[in-house]
């Protein structure tokens, strides 16, 4: 990721905090070197005394498209090592952390509930229920990302870590502007693919992460949210 953008948006995050004592900060680490994953772990543990929930969204596309005969094995190896066994890397570091903690308790209007130990959300895609031809090393990776999602999810249940991921397909980022600048083509694809013509804005997939993490989810455990405007529902012909 993008130093500059990842110190903006944590300034900028400043601007919408409610409550007075909150706190950001930035750190730099890689996904692919499991002391990196537990280093970036264990400053945050340092620093806010515990890890309520994480949000797992590095990741690489595979680059040039290709025929899954034709795959570049190197890249391939690439893909996986980022997107694959890094994603296993953090949810396996944050969900050891988030065991040792002490269970949170929330007050409904039905009553106080148990809310667990921490969530953890992985950024998956549509292309974890659907291929794309030609973008196999991609599919595959996000594949991955759900059966480490439900494996998580199912093994950290007893501990009361709740792991879920979100599915969405083009999202405005600063890397689709300015792929869309380059790429006029892009934009086409989109509105032929997308139903209503368009990429999702940040927004429409922050809060579906935002719901995931609070008490309104504690019984949602394991699944996956597609947020794709019905891009996987069926055929596009036009």
């Amino acid at each position: 990721m993008n130093e500059g953008w990842a110190r903006a948006s944590s300034q900028e995050s400043v601007k919408y905090a409610s409550n007075k004592d909150y706190r950001t900060s930035t750190f730099t680490m890689n996904v692919q070197d499991a002391k990196s994953v537990d280093d970036m772990v264990s400053f945050v543990v340092e620093q806010y005394g515990r890890l309520d929930y994480c949000v797992n969204a590095a990741g690489v596309d595979n680059g040039v498209h290709a025929p899954l005969a034709d795959t570049d094995i190197e890249n391939f190896d690439r893909v996986m090592s980022i997107n694959t066994r890094g994603n296993l890397l953090c949810v396996r570091a944050e969900a050891a952390a988030m065991r040792k903690q002490t269970p949170k308790t929330w007050i409904s209007r039905n009553g106080t509930r148990d809310i667990g130990r921490g969530v953890i959300v992985n950024i998956a895609s549509a292309n974890s229920f659907a291929g794309l031809p030609g973008k196999g090393s991609y599919t595959i990776s996000k594949h991955a990302s759900m059966g480490i999602t439900k494996m998580a999810g199912l093994d950290h249940a007893p501990d009361g870590i709740r792991v879920n991921a979100v599915c969405p397909t083009w999202v405005r980022t600063p890397l689709l502007d300015e792929e869309l600048q380059k790429n006029p083509e892009v934009q086409g694809m989109i509105s032929a693919v997308v139903p209503i013509k368009r990429a999702a804005e940040c927004e429409e997939v922050s809060d579906v992460v935002a719901f995931l993490c609070s008490p309104a989810a504690s019984y949602i455990n394991g699944a996956s949210l597609l947020i794709d405007a019905a891009v996987t529902t069926t055929v596009r012909l036009f």
